[in-house]
Parts: C-alpha cells; sequence; structure tokens
C-alpha cells in the first residue's frame, strides 16, 4: 500500500537541514521529491564529517527516499531544464536568502506562469521583510532573536543558553511539511495552489508562546523581567548515575513520599498542597535530590514505578538505541544503503493505519537520477550526453551516462 502523498511531485531546491528535513517527512509519506542541486558538490551538508561510502550522516538522515537530480541554475538551459520540472510538480520548495530566486527568475510569479496551480513554498531564517531579512542566518541566531535562549537560561537574570540541539531548523522542517499538506488538501478543495511563505523565526516565537510567553500575553500587564520558576531542573543524581522524576498531582506527590520513605513530606506545610510545593519549588526538590543520591538508579526507578510515579532513566545516545520502550515501538530501524552500508535511523514518526510510510530508498547520490527524471521530462539521451558536456548538468555515478559535471 503506498503512503498518503503517493502520486504528489515535490520540486526540492532547499539544502542544509530545515527544507530538506521538510521534504524528507513528505517523501516518506510518499511523495516523488525531486532534490534539485548544484552539479560542483550539491547541498553542503554531502560534505560535512562523520562520512561513510562517500556520504555524510547529516546527509542521510534528511534526504532518505528522494530522487537527485544535479542541475547547473547558472545557466539559462539549466534554468529551462528546471521550468520543464516544475510544469508537471505539485509543490515547489526553496530555501533561498529573499530576493534570490526572483532574480534567478525562479520567483513565485515565473513559476506559476508554467504552473498555475502549484503551492509555491519559500522558507527563510528571519523572514522576507523587516531588517533581518537579508542577513544570513543560522540556527544560534533565530535562537537568541527569539528569546528561546533567555528561556533556556532559566531566567532573564542568568546568562543565556543554547539548546543543544538545532530546534529552530528542524521545528521548521516539520511545520513546513504539515503547512505544505495543509495547501495540498486546500487545492484539492478549490482548485487554487497559494505561496506558503515560512521563517525560523515566525516558527520559535510561535512555539515558544504556548508555554513560555505567558509574562507577555496580557496587554497592558506584562511581566517586565522573567523571574526563574526553580534554578534547579528535574535531572537527579542517584548513587550511580542520573533519573528524571515530576510529579504534578497530589497523588503523584503522595506516591513519591512513598517511594523515598519520606511520609513526614505530607505534614509539612511547605508541602501541603500544589501551590504551596511550587512556590516552595526549590526546598522541594533539594530535598528530593538529597534522598535520590542514597541509592542507585534501578532501584528508585523500580521504587517509583511501583508508587505509580512518573520517572525515567536518563540514557546517552549509545543506550537509546536498546532500551526496551524504543525497541517496543520499532522507532530505530536498520537498512541497507547501497554506497553508505548498514544504516541504523529513526523510522518515520507517525503511523498510518491504511497508507503506510515506506522506506523506499536512502539518500540519493548527487544526480544520481538526473538521466531518469529528465528523460521523464522528455529529453533525449543525446540531449543529456550534449547537456554534461558542457556541465550544465551532472549525472553521477549512477546516471547511466559518466560522470557529466560532476
Amino acid at each position: 500500500m503506498p503512503g498518503p502523498l503517493e502520486g504528489f511531485r515535490i520540486i526540492d531546491l532547499t539544502a542544509m537541514v530545515s527544507g530538506p528535513l521538510a521534504t524528507m517527512i513528505l517523501a516518506d509519506q510518499g511523495a516523488d521529491v525531486i532534490k534539485v542541486e548544484n552539479p560542483r558538490g550539491g547541498d553542503y551538508t554531502r560534505a560535512v564529517s562523520n562520512r561513510r561510502g562517500g556520504l555524510s550522516a547529516s546527509f542521510l538522515n534528511n534526504n532518505r527516499n528522494k530522487r537527485s537530480v544535479a542541475l547547473n541554475l547558472k545557466d539559462p538551459r539549466g534554468l529551462d531544464l528546471l521550468t520543464r520540472l516544475a510544469a508537471g510538480a505539485d509543490v515547489f520548495v526553496q530555501n533561498f536568502r529573499p530576493g534570490v530566486v526572483d532574480r534567478m527568475g525562479i520567483g513565485e510569479a515565473a513559476i506559476r506562469k508554467i504552473a498555475p496551480d502549484i503551492v509555491y513554498v519559500s522558507i527563510s531564517g528571519f523572514g522576507d521583510s523587516g531588517p533581518y531579512a537579508g542577513k544570513p542566518v543560522y540556527d544560534p541566531l533565530v535562537q537568541a532573536l527569539s528569546g528561546l535562549t533567555t528561556i533556556q537560561g532559566g531566567s532573564d537574570q542568568l546568562r543565556p543558553r543554547l539548546v543543544r540541539t538545532i530546534l529552530p531548523d528542524k521545528l521548521t522542517g516539520f511545520t513546513a511539511a504539515q503547512a505544505i499538506t495543509a495547501a495540498l488538501l486546500a487545492r484539492l478543495r478549490t482548485g487554487k495552489g497559494q505561496h506558503v511563505r515560512l521563517s525560523m523565526l515566525d516558527t520559535i516565537v510561535s512555539f515558544l508562546w504556548s508555554s513560555d510567553m505567558g509574562s507577555q500575553t496580557f496587554v497592558g500587564h506584562e511581566f517586565p523581567q522573567e523571574q526563574a520558576q526553580s534554578f534547579i531542573d528535574l535531572i537527579y543524581e542517584t548513587a550511580d548515575g542520573h533519573i528524571s522524576v515530576a510529579v504534578q498531582s497530589d497523588k503523584e506527590w503522595a506516591g513519591l513520599t512513598r517511594a523515598l520513605d519520606r511520609p513526614e513530606w505530607l505534614e509539612d506545610a511547605r508541602f501541603k498542597t500544589a501551590a504551596v510545593r511550587h512556590h516552595n519549588v526549590d526546598e522541594r526538590l533539594n530535598l528530593t535530590q538529597e534522598v535520590l543520591r542514597t541509592r542507585n538508579s534501578a532501584e528508585w526507578l523500580a521504587r517509583l514505578e511501583a508508587a505509580d510515579v512518573p520517572c525515567a532513566p536518563v540514557l546517552r545516545r549509545s543506550e537509546v538505541i536498546g532500551h526496551p520502550q524504543i525497541e517496543a515501538n520499532e522507532i530505530v530501524v536498520e537498512t541497507d544503503h547501497p554506497h553508505a552500508g548498514k544504516l541504523r535511523q529513526a523510522r518515520h514518526a507517525p503511523r498510518f493505519s491504511e497508507t503506510p510510510a515506506q522506506h523506499r530508498q536512502g539518500a540519493p547520490l548527487l544526480g544520481e537520477h538526473t538521466r531518469a527524471i529528465l528523460s521523464e521530462a522528455g529529453v533525449t539521451d543525446s540531449e543529456l550526453r550534449a547537456l554534461a558536456a558542457e556541465a550544465v548538468i551532472g549525472l553521477g555515478e549512477s546516471g547511466g551516462l559518466g560522470e557529466g559535471g560532476t
């Protein structure tokens, strides 16, 4: 059974993470994603470290289930080939800096002339207007501008800190995938395509507002400074490692006192209700930490689970893949890549009962599918050879007609 987006074709001009992750989600769901790359190197993530068989882990983990066509878009013939591909596509996605696609001749107006109902998608860092629109952008800059770093720091008085994963990039990818699907659904209902614009800054500010921007919600009653609710997080040391324990309700608090053999905490005026436990959060967490240091992690987890207290082990990355819950959910899967060898990756997260996502192929070599894709667009073998000889296209190691412009 094909995936839910089987039959949709997406032209993907994106690079790095946010755009490629978005289109990989759609490719996992069955869409035919054609990744358009420069014959001279392609997506920058192809060149980063941690590589095997000529492919980097970063590229492999954001580009599976796609086909690669290598086109020199600085050559008018390369642009012509791109527009021929776009004419038969449902979605066109790009993450160039604002204004670049119009100068290249592949902005929305130009593409819509040949594909009037296409969904045109622009992903940017700071948005397409305003004083930061033309600035170069990387994930840490968005974390800083959005307020995420001060939230991660704990309060406005503490040193701001980065989230140690590229959250703006990745969350923008997931948000873009959802928006593209919504635009396709709207097109099915109305017959009209539209322009979907999304920035990393848009995504993170929206993401933070649901839980972290309460101080700015009531107009006229803003908090001038955000104070820390607690200077202690919910990662606790044990005798041999770390665990996480989180309690909210009275029932969970009572369970914690039983598991820790501290019944007297139930009568402590500082912890009688949820409200006063919140007010005295540092005292409560410090007392909890003192007790948890006295036994090893396995013992505490067993006691806490028996008392129905929310808890979990703190795992290293190498431990995650073998944890029973990860295995039970079959989250991590192994596949064979013809060039990179056996790979371990996270499967597509949602599960569809009638149209399951499938692993059709691993991430492609640069230009691996140039011949097949352009042949589908009516380009003959002789034309392909001539274009490859003049470095207009790259045919890749598996292109069938030699290296061309790679």
